[in-house]
This record gives structure tokens, sequence and C-alpha cells, in this order.
């Protein structure tokens, strides 16, 4: 997922509608070095750095336009000046500096209060957390992206974002969703007769169908976009593309042709510098030589994907991303806590000084005992409204990470050593809720959501959120825990036997689904984050793989990793279902949870606390 959102966001976001080009970078320096340029200084140099294909000098610009603007405080062009920045840094690989010059972005954007640079800024966070396939948070801010596009009738930047959102379902093999976001995306590119936008929602179909197996359709769709954004000098997805080729021929047996596409696809990679597509194509390369028993070259060109892949994902890049987010997101929820505390103090003083003069009757009128008995109902007011925000507080976030957001004004992210989590889907949801009022579809959706809650209470896990008809919690999180596997595994059954029941009783008359279950085990780091409200989050390759393992489940199934397994394969019977090729993780040992095994297990439990560590 995610494969072609940067090359979109590079190309199309904020004023400029091209690609980037080192002859026209040098043409409009040139103009700007002699002083006779007709437009806005900070506007040119913004077009200098924007078609500079070299990031060193790209970055220099950028920083210049940056210091400009500083001067005379145009957020405006802070706004772009820091957008081109992140792009710059994105291109080098510095993916956790990007996120941080796209949230400066984001922020000057706000402060000029024009929801197109809102959006543009939102769709560039998205694109960088999708390049370390944080999935989650890139859907948050491309639908943000899209809802203030739309509002701004910014067709082109909306159609961008679609389309980026529809490569980010391709990824994950929903792939109904994404031909729904990518039609939308070409109906507007063939309406603006936008060239580019074409040829990328035509090459991502051909991705949909390639996924399909239906290979003849994915190479007429995939061939045009190949060779049209290579004349254009469009790289990334022309990778991308050549890679997808590359399968079809393997499908087809014609490995030499396959093994044409893939070294295609590497050479202009490391031609260009597409760190991303290196190690996808050496992955691809590394497939290909297994095939044919070539072992000596498979393993060469999979440790070159391990390199890359390593260098983007490692814990300490995804600590630091979710530590950013964390912060930014604090930081505006601080400013709106601070603005109600000034209307709040200007409402005190009000009271105050009605209360004094309310008092001040009282006496004279009533006496010291009216006072005293006004006092004291004051005051039960005041203890009830500050009860009713804290249970407000505890019912969004866990009572430990309330308590710290209450004393400390922030909630610092928190790496936990040993969690489990579990993802849930509905199967066929998406077909299904096309036949249903948006009120049954809701009180589907709640009705099982609601047991799920109850299930929840009741083995002591954390729900973290749900995402349309998928629930995600996690057990051993806020409190460490040492059979988190073990309550997270009863709960799925309980799920299942639920869901089961629900379809062949039916009491509500409502549409019945089947459910997918997948649970994995290992180290997570949580924090608070969200724009509108708190959020409690969880993030790391732990939160990727569960999904996974719920992608790759049956219906009524629970589907397990290999961590988790050892955590519980003595009181559960349990099914080797083999090594399963998962996406973006290769080949994982999974397992299906069959039945409970009754032993006392208690004594086994009994293990020493775990440690949180703080981040």
């Amino acid at each position: 997922m995610g494969k072609l959102s940067l090359i979109i966001l590079l190309v199309f976001t904020g004023s400029f509608c091209y690609a980037q080009n080192q002859k026209v970078a040098d043409s409009l320096l040139a103009e700007y070095r002699s002083g006779s340029y007709q437009e806005h200084e900070l506007e040119l140099l913004g077009q200098i750095s924007f078609n500079e294909t070299n990031t060193e000098k790209s970055l220099q610009y950028a920083e210049e336009i940056i210091a400009k603007a500083a001067v005379d405080s145009s957020f405006e062009y802070l706004h772009k000046g820091y957008l081109h920045k992140g792009n710059a840094l994105e291109l080098k690989g510095d993916n956790v500096l990007a996120l941080e010059s796209f949230y400066e972005s984001q922020k000057y954007a706000n402060r000029t209060r024009n929801d197109s640079l809102i959006g543009s800024s939102l769709l560039s966070i998205a694109g960088a957390y999708a390049i370390i396939k944080n999935y989650s948070n890139a859907k948050h801010y491309y639908e943000e992206s899209i809802f203030l596009l739309r509002k701004m009738h910014d067709s082109i930047n909306m159609a961008n974002a679609l389309n980026n959102l529809g490569d980010l379902y391709i990824t994950e093999d929903k792939l109904d969703s994404a031909l729904l976001y990518i039609k939308e995306a070409t109906t507007i590119y063939n309406i603006k007769n936008h060239t580019i936008g074409r040829a990328y929602s035509r090459g991502n179909t051909g991705m949909i169908y390639a996924k399909q197996g239906s290979d003849v359709m994915a190479e007429i769709y995939l061939k045009d976009p190949i060779i049209e954004l290579e004349k254009l000098e469009h790289y990334y997805p022309v990778c991308v593309y050549l890679t997808y080729m590359s399968d079809i021929y393997l499908r087809k047996n014609n490995w030499p042709q396959a093994l044409t596409y893939a070294q295609r696809s590497l050479e202009l990679a490391q031609k260009h510098n597409l760190t991303e597509q290196i190690g996808d194509a050496n992955l691809k390369l590394s497939e290909l030589y297994e095939y044919k028993d070539n072992y000596k070259a498979a393993n060469t060109h999979l440790k070159n994907y391990y390199i890359y892949r390593d260098s983007i994902q490692n814990i300490e890049t995804v600590e630091k991303m979710a530590n950013l987010r964390t912060d930014f997101e604090l930081s505006k929820k601080q400013a709106e806590v601070d603005l109600l505390n000034q209307k709040h103090d200007n409402q005190r003083i009000t009271t105050v000084s009605s209360i004094i003069a309310l008092v001040l009757i009282a006496l004279l009128a009533l006496g010291l005992l009216h006072r005293n008995r006004y006092i004291q109902k004051t005051s039960n007011i005041i203890e009830d409204e500050r009860d009713r925000s804290d249970r407000l507080l505890r019912s969004i976030l866990p009572d430990k990470t309330a308590q710290e957001l209450k004393a400390i004004g922030r909630v610092k992210a928190k790496l936990f050593e040993s969690t489990s989590v579990m993802f849930t889907d509905f199967k066929a949801f998406t077909a299904n809720s096309d036949k249903l009022s948006p009120q049954e579809l809701v009180e589907s959706v709640d009705f099982y959501f609601s047991e799920f809650d109850e299930i929840m209470e009741k083995y002591g896990l954390e729900k973290i959120k749900t995402i349309g008809d998928a629930y995600m919690c996690a057990g051993g999180l806020p409190f460490p825990t040492h059979d988190h596997a073990h309550k997270t595994v009863e709960a799925a059954f309980e799920i299942a036997e639920f869901v089961l029941k629900s379809k062949q009783e039916d009491p509500n008359n409502l549409t019945r689904f089947d459910i997918r279950i997948g649970i994995n085990s290992g180290p997570v780091v949580a924090g608070v984050v969200g724009t509108k409200k708190f959020a409690y989050d969880i993030w790391g390759d732990t939160v990727n793989i569960a999904s996974r393992m719920e992608s790759n489940s049956e219906p009524g199934k629970v589907n397990v990793s290999e961590n988790t397994y050892q955590l519980i394969k003595e009181d559960f019977c349990c099914s080797y279902r083999g090594e399963i090729e998962a996406k973006y993780k290769g080949k994982l040992k999974m397992y299906f949870v069959n039945a409970r095994l009754d032993h006392d297990h208690n004594e086994r439990r009994k293990k020493s606390p775990l440690k949180i560590i703080g981040v």
C-alpha cells in the first residue's frame, strides 16, 4: 500500500500540477537570479524547489522560502515552504524529518484558514504514513483531506487523494473499496482532461485486475501507463507496474519475460534512487530466482530487500513517528483547552460577581443561614460537574492514561514489550451494506459491536477502535499481564460464538454476517492521538501482522500467528495451517485455534510482571 502515493503527492500537491523537470528548474533559476521575474518571489522559489531533481538543492530552495516567509509572517508561504521541504526529505528517505515538516506545513495552513491548503498538507501527511505502512494513520489523514478538498471543490487534489486511498485499499486486498475510489478519481481526471492523473488511475485499475486474476485485462491496463509515465519521467509508478507485469508473466510460466520486467524495475529504481522500489524489486527477483532453485541469487536479492525494509520499518522510526503525531495532536488539543479555559475564566468572573451580589442581598434579606445554604449548593454543583468531566475522560481513555493527561497535560507514548492484538472483520459486509438503509446498517453494526464491548470488559481487554466493519482490541495494555494471549483467544471464541448464534437465531430480523478473526502477539507502541477528540491508539509491526492474520483467516475461525501459538499451545487445541503468504510479510506460520483444553493451567500462568518502557 502507498506505493504510488508519494509520486502523486510530489506531482500534484500545492499550487503546481506538473512533474519535476530539471530544465524548467534551470530556466526559472536563471530568471530568478536575473531579477527579471514578474510573479511573486516566493512563488517562483517554490516552482524552482519543486522542479529541482537534486534533492539537496530542492531542500536548499525550500529552506530559503521558509526563511523569507518567516520575515513577513506569511503563513501561506511558510505552509508551502515546509511542504516542499517535506517532499525533498521524503525523496531522500528521511521519513521522520519529512513528516515533521508536513506537520509544520499543516500548522501554518491552519493559520491561513484556507481549507485547500489544509487539505494539501493532510494529503502529504497521509502519504508519509503510507510509505512506512502505517495504514490506519494514512487512511485517517486521506479521509480528512478528501472531506476538506471536496468542500472546497479542489477537484484535482481531491482526485489525487481518492487515487491514493484506492491504492491503499489495493494493498490491503479490499478491491471493492479500491475500485470505488479509483473510479471516482478517474471520472474527475476525464472531466478535467488530466493526462497524468488518467495514467495513474488506469495503472491502479490494472493492479486491481491483476489481483483478481484477470491477467489479460491487467496487462492491457498496465502497458499504456508504463510507456506514458516513463516518457513523463514518473519512474516510481513505472517500477511498481513493472513488478505487476513480472507477476503476470510468471503466472503464464514465461519466466524469462517475468525476470526481464523485474530487472527493469530494479534498474530504474537504482538509477533514480527510488529507495522503496529498490527493496520491492529485490524481493520480486528473490522470488523469481527461488522459483528456479537459484538460491544463491535469491538470497542476495532477499538480503537487499531486508536492508531496505529494516531501514524504513525499524521500531525506532515507528516510535519517532508515533510521538510526532502524539505531540502534534496534543499541542492542538492544548490550544483548544487554553481557549476554553479563557472562556471559562470570563464566565467565572461574571458568575462570581453575580454570586457576590446575591450573597449581599441574601445577607440583608435572609441572613447567614441562607448564605451558607447557597454556598453549599454551589459547591455541590461544581463537584458534580468535575465528576462528570472525569467520567467523560475515562470513557474515552484508559484510567491510567486519563490520569496522566490530567496531571501533566499530555500523554507520553510507551512501548509495551508483550501484548496480543486482535482484529475482526465481517465477510461480504460491503456487498450486503449496499442493500441496507443507513439506519439498518448502523443498527446491524451496533448490535455486534455493543456485545463485543461487553466481551472486552469481561476479559479485561482494551478496545482500540473500529474502522467500518472492522473491530480492533488488545490485551496486555495499558496494564501489562502475563496471560494476555489466553484472554484474547478466550474473547475471540466468545465473539465467534455470539456471531454464529446471532446468525442462526436473528432475534431482531437484521442482516447477519460471518466473521473472520486474527490474533498476533508482540511489542507495540501506545499513545494518545486525535484531531477532533482524544483517542488511544497503538502502532508497530505486531499490529500489521495481526491484521494479516485476520485477512488470511476463514469465516468463524480464529487464526493466530506463531508468536501467539507459542503462548497458548498448552491450553488450546490448535491446527497448523503451514506457512502462508502474507502481503509485505512474506510467508508466515499460521494456526487455527479449535478448542480449549480441559486441564488446569493456573500455575503455569504465575509469571513475573512485565515491564513498561517509556518512549
